[in-house]
């Protein structure tokens, strides 16, 4: 089973691409391409190392956060253009949900912005290095990276929120339609949202290319001997391979939520705790 990987992938590139007749031809063709820009255009400002990083702009967490919404227009286009009403079900759905928990995760950078003074992702790893891991800074940052991690997992329509995609209701959401190569786009570009989320969370709470021993700054220079450019990268990729391993164990361990539960969780939970997280991060350096 080895091989299994690659041979979905020819099998997809090679398959039938078939468009139904109803459909919106030119509309239906863009959105998987406007879904895979959004992703592929965010690696742009991804530290994948201290010095590795394709453009290192110093508002790089917002350039993130800007690009990762760029999705949302695909998936409606997607959903619309299919003719389907199984489509456009799931695309609503799609669409509500990822700007929904933009906003939790968003509230969690902004806590981490207004400790480190800066947007740059090499200022804020180099807080981490100067101080500690921001997961352990204080019990709001925990919480912080507890609520962005799980509005990622919704952002990305993981499960155990992949109602857009759920089989039992809606078939494949706003995927219903598609087949060959613009449905591998689709699946590529998922994978490709779980992996920079990953390594976004990784920089900015988990210490990024900093070795563990970095974790709380307490060894002196001569111990650090796992730091250094080219075990950076491992590091990161190391960091978030972890994350994606857990939210694929979600995968296999909970139950999809109902529609009215996830909006529940994003609306009165992780908003509301997420604004009180940056008043009291406020206070909390304010006195310590």
């Amino acid at each position: 089973g080895i091989g299994q990987t690659l041979a979905d992938a020819i099998k997809l590139l090679v398959k039938e691409d078939i468009l139904p007749n109803d459909a919106d031809r030119v509309l239906m063709i863009l959105a998987p391409f406007i879904i895979f820009t959004g992703a592929f255009l965010t690696f742009v400002g991804l530290p994948f190392a201290e010095n590795l990083i394709i453009s290192d702009f110093n508002i790089g967490v917002f350039y993130i956060v800007a690009m990762s919404s760029v999705g949302v227009i695909g998936i409606i286009l997607a959903g619309w253009s299919s003719n389907n009403k199984w489509s456009l079900y799931g695309a609503m759905r799609a669409a509500a949900q990822i700007i929904s928990y933009e906003i939790p995760i968003g509230l969690s950078l902004l806590l981490v912005v207004l400790v480190a003074g800066s947007l740059n992702f090499g200022d804020i790893v180099q807080w981490q290095a100067d101080n500690r891991w921001f997961i352990f800074h204080s019990p709001f940052s925990f919480l912080a990276f507890f609520i962005f991690f799980i509005s990622v997992v919704a952002e990305t329509n993981r499960t155990p929120f992949d109602i857009p995609e759920a089989e039992s209701e809606l078939v494949a959401g706003w995927m219903t339609e598609y087949s060959g190569f613009r449905w591998a786009l689709f699946f590529l570009s998922e994978y490709a949202n779980m992996l920079i989320v990953s390594i976004v969370a990784s920089t900015v709470f988990l210490g990024g290319w900093l070795s563990p021993l970095q974790m709380f700054n307490v060894l002196p220079e001569s111990w650090l001997f796992l730091d250094g450019p080219a075990l950076g990268l491992f590091w990161v990729f190391f960091k978030a391979i972890l994350l994606i391993f857990v939210m694929m164990w979600f995968r296999w361990t909970f139950p999809r939520l109902r529609v009215d539960q996830l909006m529940y969780l994003c609306w009165k939970v992780f908003i509301p705790f997420g604004l009180a997280n940056l008043f009291f991060i406020s206070l909390w350096e304010l006195l310590f």
